[in-house]
């Protein structure tokens, strides 16, 4: 599996949506023609799978700021993230046709005395 993003989120990221590097979009779903968003699937460490858009602004600008809008705050909150957790997306399986399996995987920030001590694997058992 190649890792498409690793992100430890911020404040924008939890309660509005997530940006995403520019350079990281060509591996997401590619948008045809004048789109400015594609919709596509995101399975997760339970198997569970996310329904995600990538938006980009509308105009013809090199800086085009892909984010993840529609069903990224269902994550967030289904998910319990918070600020400082971490956020990885892989392409996991390139198809003859040149679709793709997408996952996503989360990791919590475990924090002492309010510093990030480490990251730990958000557990499979967790119930949605």
């Amino acid at each position: 599996m190649a890792t498409i993003v690793s992100k430890r989120l911020r404040k924008t990221d939890i309660q509005k949506r997530m940006t995403i590097p520019s350079k990281s979009l060509n591996c997401f779903p590619a948008l045809s023609g004048n789109e400015h968003m594609v919709d596509f699937d995101v399975r997760d460490e339970c198997g569970h799978v996310w329904k995600f858009r990538i938006y980009t602004r509308k105009s013809n600008n090199k800086y085009r700021k892909p984010v993840l809008t529609k069903g990224w705050r269902e994550f967030v909150c289904r998910k319990e993230l918070s600020i400082d957790d971490k956020v990885e997306f892989y392409m996991d399986k390139q198809q003859a046709d040149g679709s793709a399996e997408y996952r996503v995987t989360v990791q919590k920030a475990v924090k002492v005395f309010g510093a990030i001590f480490a990251h730990k694997p958000f557990p499979a058992f967790h119930s949605l």
